[in-house]
């Protein structure tokens, strides 16, 4: 299978177009309850992560929030 760069993008833009509403409710729940901000990060991140892969054909390496992060701490 070859690489069209601009079908990945597309797929890409799709993935985001998805998923970004999905991602400000999770903005909007944070500002209620501050715990829902580990979530909330690991939706960017799997966003982030997703269009990555799907625009250079490979997943990130060592693409993950630290392990002493705020979201962790709160935990």
């Amino acid at each position: 299978m070859s690489h069209n760069p601009e079908h990945a993008r597309r797929l890409a833009q799709n993935l985001v177009e998805l998923l970004a509403p999905y991602e400000e409710e999770l903005i909007a729940l944070e500002r209620v309850d501050p715990a829902v901000g580990a979530l909330r990060r690991a939706v960017g991140i799997v966003i982030a992560e997703a269009c990555y892969a799907i625009s250079d054909r490979g997943a990130p390496q060592g693409v993950a929030p630290p392990a002493d992060d705020e979201a962790s701490r709160t935990r």
